[in-house]
């Protein structure tokens, strides 16, 4: 059986034409996750699931790796969820809001009857501590952070306040707040069902001293707080060692708190080692099934669930390094890339190759966008009109580490390697294992030239994609262009429509033309699972919260 035929499909692709959401959602929820009458028998299934690696931290406002946010997911709750199957902004600690006809203000109502996992109340006044500390991250914090997402969506901190889009939260009662932004922001809405914004007590922010980053486990920087999270969701967290990160029920949940009772997320660092887990019982799912033991799942006759594709797997270029300031020998680089060697060889069937960004199926997507292709020998000429006479280049690559968008980075780095340094690059290898550290060093300035990376987004808007990498230059590709970054901030404020598609089609063939970095492919990741899981709520964002599980008795 062929891997194409043996995938099931977990999910459908968030809508793709989401609205600003300008006016009242639906007035009820919509899935389980958001139901407000919880279940009167109280969960008591064990449920263990395989990650590809320990999380970075447990703070969600300064931890954006994928393993962090699936822990986060069960433990804290944002203002706003997602609709599973249509991808449109659903109730979840608010159950309605309104925004004004200028686009810059939006009212939330909360939920009322919830508390944080400490008991003390969630309200307004908790919401609004949570907005002003994040817009208020010092430097230091987010040079310190594993990874924060405020800046990326709001532009910028309270130390630069003029160009911020958040303006303030209000609590203007206990169960109803104001938002002002100081300008119009299309994807507002569906920037807040970012685990990045979900909502902890401040009691236990104080507590944890949680802008404090003194701590350090695997070689990464984290306050108390990030080792202890407090939230309103269906999970308490209760520990996390070595190995693993363990939840229990959380019996105070407003809403449906499914079967599972205790969560164990317990790390393997290699494929073959979760495969065999599954295997023999000790553990009932695993993410990032890779090529390599996908036909194994198969004989075995195990589940094996897809996602449908919302990421991108590039290789980043750093121009800060003095050769690829050099536009031609960026071009070589992406002239010397066989794409579809890379997604034959390393990638799930239906893994399409990238020429831009942006994933097709999303608004903006420019079918017209340029793309050199594959073409070794043209990719020398250019490194000899360029002048390139072999300076050694760093390529910096992940070890011990499985990514939705990047399943084996060993043996695609050593591909992109090979195919490289078969055109003339002269190519210095750096591996990193992904614990120690590594996201900091490839998305700081620094000696990089080269390195794997990918982006899963996190909502349907081209903004998710465009804005996070090129809206500025930053550490990852020192990249500096001003009329990229001023259309991008401008597309994100237009209203959904023609115009707005347009620019991000221009904002697409633009960005390509310049080849800051070679995007590769748009992913398929899938899940492994036994027989005891009926079934799971696979998410192309990743938003798979663990009261949908459902298990044979």
């Amino acid at each position: 059986m062929s891997r194409r035929t043996a995938i099931k499909t977990g999910a459908v692709l968030l809508g793709l034409t989401l609205t600003s959401c300008t006016g009242e959602p639906d007035p009820a929820p919509s899935s389980a996750a958001v139901s407000a009458t919880p279940k009167p028998t109280s969960p008591s299934a064990t449920f263990a699931f395989g990650t590809a690696s320990q999380p970075l931290g447990l703070d969600p406002a300064l931890a954006n790796d994928v393993e962090s946010q699936r822990v986060t997911r069960q433990v804290l709750e944002g203002l706003v969820g997602v609709n599973q199957t249509t991808g449109e902004p659903t109730p979840l600690l608010a159950t309605e809001w309104t925004a004004s006809a200028d686009g810059r203000s939006y009212t939330f109502t909360l939920r009322s009857g919830v508390t944080f996992h400490d008991g003390s109340p969630f309200n307004a006044e908790a919401v609004c501590t949570n907005f002003e500390r994040w817009f208020n991250f010092s430097e230091a914090i987010r040079k310190k952070a594993a990874g924060t997402t405020f800046k990326g969506v709001f532009k910028e901190h309270a130390d630069q306040a003029g160009l911020s889009v958040f303006k303030s939260c209000t609590a203007l009662s206990p169960l109803l707040l104001r938002i002002d932004l100081t300008e119009r922001f299309t994807g507002f809405l569906q920037a807040l069902t970012l685990p990045a914004f979900a909502i902890s007590s401040p009691k236990a922010l104080a507590a944890g001293r949680a802008d404090v980053l003194n701590l350090n486990r695997g070689g990464q920087v984290l306050s108390a707080y990030g080792t202890h999270p407090v939230g309103t969701g269906p999970f308490r967290f209760s520990a996390w060692d070595s190995t693993s990160v363990t939840l229990v029920t959380n019996k105070d949940y407003w809403g449906d708190r499914g079967q599972i009772g205790t969560i164990r997320f317990v790390a393997y660092d290699h494929p073959q080692t979760r495969l065999q887990a599954l295997l023999d019982g000790k553990i009932d799912g695993y993410d990032a099934v890779t090529v390599g033991n996908f036909d194994q799942l198969v004989k075995r006759g195990k589940q094996i669930i897809q996602r449908d594709p919302f990421s991108v797997m590039y290789l980043g270029m750093n121009q800060e390094i003095p050769a690829l300031k050099d536009l031609k020998v960026r071009q070589a680089v992406e002239l010397a890339i066989d794409k579809d060697t890379l997604i034959r060889r390393f990638f799930i069937d239906n893994t399409a190759q990238a020429s831009q960004f942006v994933p097709p199926k999303l608004s903006g997507f420019n079918n017209n966008a340029p793309a050199l292709g594959y073409d070794p020998a043209k990719a020398k000429e250019l490194l000899a009109e360029a002048g390139y006479k072999g300076q050694p280049l760093k390529f910096y690559y992940p070890m011990n580490a499985t990514r939705p968008y990047l399943p084996t980075p060993e043996k695609v780095y050593a591909e992109i390697s090979s195919q490289l340094t078969a055109v003339g690059f002269n190519i210095r290898p750096v591996p990193v294992d992904w614990s120690d550290g590594y996201l900091q060093k490839v998305q700081s300035p620094g000696d990089h030239a080269f390195h794997l990376l990918g982006w899963n987004g996190s909502y349907s808007d081209a903004d998710n994609f465009l804005a996070p990498l090129f809206g500025e230059k930053n550490g990852e590709f020192g990249y500096q262009d001003a009329q990229v970054f001023s259309k991008i901030d401008r597309a994100r404020g237009l209203p959904d429509g023609k115009e707005r598609t347009e620019q991000y089609q221009t904002i697409n063939a633009q960005i390509a033309a310049t080849v800051p970095a070679v995007p590769i492919a748009f992913p398929i990741s899938a899940l492994a699972l036994s027989d005891r899981v009926i079934s799971y709520p696979a998410s192309p964002v990743l938003n798979e919260v663990f009261t949908k599980v459902q298990l044979r008795p």
